[in-house]
C-alpha cells in the first residue's frame, strides 16, 4: 500500500464481527478514511456472527480442552491456551475502551459473565483434567480454576448435569468464574451502526461480484444492488474480505498470488436448544467436554447457558451436518464452484487424508434425533425430548492449504489470515476462536496492509489497549489491574460484586 497518511478509500465485504471491529478500529485511528462497507443481505451480523449461528463462547481456553493437548511424554502443552487468552483480553479491552469512552453504551447487551467449566468421565479423562490444571493455573490468566471429582461439589457447581446421574460414576470439572456468553451479533449491530455515525457508507443487499486491480494497484470492484439488479462499480486503495464462508470465493475472485493452492470445505452446525424456564434456571455456565477418540476439534460437545435478546436458554451441541453451501444463504454450487485448477490437487489431497472427517460427517448426518438426545444426556440423564429443539447453526468453511509442516492439502481448524503482497488485499477465513480475537486479528492485518500508518497509530492503539505489546501471561500485576478495570466498564461482575460496586 501507499505509505503515507493520505486519505484512503476503504471497501470492507460483509457486516459481520471482522468488518465491524476493523472498520470502527479504522475509524478510531484515521478518521478521514473513507469506508464502504457491502453486505448481500438486508441487515448486519446474519451469518456467522448472529447469535444462533454460533456458540457465543467468549473462547480464551478457560474450558476448552483441546486447546491444551497432551505430549508423548504425558505433558500438557498450554502454549495454544495462553496465546487464545492474551487475544480474548486483547478484544475485552477494546470494548472496555468504547464503552469508557462512551462510544458503545450498553455491554450488558451483548456480554455477560458466565463461568466455564469442563467435564470429564472416566480414570483416564479425569487424570488428563488434573494435569491441565495443574499446568494452566501457574498462569496469571487462569487464575481462580478449581478442580472437583466429588459429587457434592459436582451438585453445586452443574446441577441440573448431577440430575438423575448414577452414583459412582469417576467424573470431574474444573470451574473459573470469569467467562463470559457473547452475542456477536448484537455487537456487530452495534458496531456497524457506529461506523455508519461517523461517516462509513453501509450498502444492504449488494453482492460483491468482481474484482480488477489497475495499474495504479488500486481496486476496481464490482458490485451488484440486488434490489435494482444495477451494477456498480467502486474504487479502493484497501480490501477487507470478511464474509464468512463466501469469503474464499471472493478472494479466488482477486486473483492475487496468495489466494492459490487453498480450498475450503463447508461444515454445517446443529444444537438442541431447550426455553423451558424450570429447566434453564437449573443451569448457569458453559460446559464442554472431549471430543470422542478420532473426532475432530469441531466436534467437541458442550452446554451453554445463552443470553440472547434479554432471553435467557440453553444450548446443546454441536451436531455436525453437510451442505455444499458456503453460507446459509449461500448456493448448492458453491463448493464445487470453489474447485478451481490451482487448488483441485489440494483439495485431492485433503479428501485423501481426512478420511476420519468424511466418516465422522457421514455419521452426523445419519444421526437421529434419538441418538442426539442420547448424546445430551451423557452431559443430562434427567433430559426429555419433548424439553428440546433442534436448530440449524451457521455454515463454517474449514480451511485446506499446502503447509511445509504437514504438506500438501491439510485442514485447517482455526481462524486464518491472508494477506496479499502489496498489502491491498486481506481475508479472514476459517471459523474458531474467531470472533473472540476479532480486535487482535484486525490489528494484526492493519500492521501487514498498512505499515508506515501502524507506526503513527500505537499511541493510540496503547490508548485503545492498555496492554499493547506486553504478554499479560508474563506481568501478572498488570493483568490484574487491566481485568479489575475491563470487568468493571463491561459489567463483567457478579450479583454479589454488584451490590459492593453499587
Amino acid at each position: 500500500m501507499s505509505h503515507s497518511n493520505d486519505k484512503k478509500e476503504i471497501i470492507l465485504i460483509g457486516s459481520g464481527i471482522m468488518s465491524a471491529t476493523l472498520g470502527t478500529m479504522i475509524k478510531q485511528l484515521n478518521p478521514d478514511w473513507k469506508i464502504k462497507v457491502f453486505e448481500r443481505l438486508d441487515s448486519p451480523g446474519q451469518e456467522s456472527s448472529d447469535a444462533w449461528n454460533n456458540a457465543g463462547t467468549g473462547h480464551s481456553a478457560l474450558c476448552e480442552m483441546n486447546y491444551t493437548p497432551e505430549m508423548a511424554d504425558g505433558s500438557l502443552d498450554i502454549s495454544k491456551a495462553v496465546k487464545i487468552n492474551e487475544q480474548y483480553q486483547i478484544s475485552k479491552q477494546y470494548w472496555a475502551f468504547l464503552v469508557e469512552q462512551g462510544i458503545l453504551e450498553t455491554p450488558e447487551n451483548f456480554i455477560k459473565l458466565v463461568p466455564h467449566l469442563s467435564f470429564v468421565e472416566g480414570r483416564k479423562n479425569v487424570e488428563f483434567l488434573k494435569k491441565r490444571v495443574e499446568s494452566l493455573s501457574k498462569n496469571p490468566l487462569f487464575e481462580g480454576m478449581e478442580f472437583a471429582d466429588d459429587y457434592e461439589t459436582l451438585e453445586e457447581w452443574l446441577p441440573l448435569m448431577m440430575e438423575d446421574r448414577v452414583p459412582g460414576q469417576e467424573i470431574a470439572a474444573t470451574k473459573i468464574d470469569t467467562g463470559t456468553d457473547v452475542n456477536f451479533g448484537a455487537l456487530s449491530r452495534k458496531l456497524i451502526s457506529l461506523m455508519e455515525e461517523e461517516g462509513a457508507e453501509v450498502h444492504y443487499n449488494h453482492s460483491v461480484e468482481n474484482f480488477k486491480q489497475r495499474d495504479d494497484g488500486r481496486w476496481q470492484v464490482e458490485v451488484e444492488d440486488l434490489e435494482t439488479g444495477q451494477k456498480e462499480f467502486h474504487i479502493s486503495d484497501f480490501v477487507f474480505i470478511g464474509a464468512g464462508g463466501n469469503s474464499l470465493p471472493l478472494l479466488q475472485k482477486t486473483g492475487i498470488e496468495e489466494s492459490k493452492n487453498i480450498g475450503g470445505f463447508p461444515v454445517s452446525g446443529m444444537f438442541l436448544v431447550c426455553r423451558d424456564e424450570e429447566i434453564v434456571n437449573k443451569h448457569n455456565a458453559k460446559v464442554y467436554g472431549k471430543a470422542k477418540i478420532g473426532a475432530p476439534p469441531m466436534s467437541v460437545p458442550h452446554l451453554d447457558t445463552r443470553y440472547i435478546d434479554g432471553e435467557k436458554s440453553l444450548l446443546f451441541g454441536p451436531f455436525a451436518g453437510f451442505s455444499p453451501k458456503f453460507l446459509k444463504t449461500g448456493s448448492y454450487f458453491d463448493l464445487i464452484n470453489s474447485v478451481k485448477p490451482y487448488n483441485v490437487l489440494t483439495m485431492l489431497s485433503a479428501g485423501a487424508k481426512e478420511l476420519g472427517l468424511t466418516k465422522y460427517l457421514i455419521q452426523q448426518v445419519l444421526l437421529s434425533n434419538e441418538a442426539r438426545m442420547e448424546e445430551l444426556r451423557e452431559f443430562i440423564p434427567s433430559a426429555k425430548d419433548e424439553d428440546w429443539e433442534l436448530t440449524v447453526a451457521g455454515q463454517r468453511v474449514q480451511v485446506i492449504k499446502d503447509t511445509d509442516e504437514k504438506g500438501k492439502g491439510t485442514l485447517q481448524f482455526g481462524t486464518e489470515v491472508i494477506t496479499s503482497s502489496d498489502g491491498t488485499v486481506a481475508a479472514l477465513l476459517g471459523a474458531s476462536p474467531g470472533a473472540s480475537v476479532s480486535v487482535e486479528v484486525m490489528l494484526d492485518i492493519l500492521k501487514r496492509c498498512f505499515p508506515e500508518d501502524y507506526r503513527s497509530w500505537e499511541d493510540k492503539i496503547k490508548e485503545m489497549i492498555p496492554s499493547y505489546g506486553i504478554k499479560l501471561s508474563e506481568h501478572p500485576e498488570k493483568f490484574q489491574e487491566i481485568h479489575e478495570h475491563t470487568s468493571k466498564l463491561l459489567k463483567l461482575y457478579s450479583d454479589e460484586d454488584s451490590v459492593l460496586l453499587s
